[in-house]
């Protein structure tokens, strides 16, 4: 998967269109990312010994392809690419600045 913890994200469908946020947690094998504070939705709980009941809310995880990384040089809305140097070593980058987005990914 392309997009990692930490990268900040523009979201391009469903009610937070438009919206950028950073991305908590990824979760590779259903390709789907948890962005801090967006795709919001309430969930009423029922109170137990243990907790309070009433209204709660909640962050849903939400499909990496409706979501876009953004550049952290440029501040443009990319499609990565990736580059192999002569030692092995795998990196991301940006195509429209040509700038690196994070350090290696993998050495072989």
């Amino acid at each position: 998967m392309k997009i990692k913890k930490g990268d900040k994200v523009k979201i391009l469908i469903g009610k937070d269109k438009g919206r950028t946020g950073e991305v908590v947690l990824s979760f590779p094998k259903k390709r789907t990312v948890l962005i801090s504070g967006l795709n919001l939705f309430k969930k009423h709980i029922k109170s137990t010994p243990q907790t309070k009941g009433g209204i709660v809310e909640k962050e849903r995880p939400l499909g990496v392809s409706k979501v876009m990384l953004i550049c952290p040089s440029c501040k443009k809305t990319i499609r990565v690419k990736y580059q192999i140097d002569k030692s092995g070593s795998k990196y991301r980058i940006c195509p429209k600045c040509k700038s690196l987005l994070d350090q290696k990914i993998v050495k072989k």
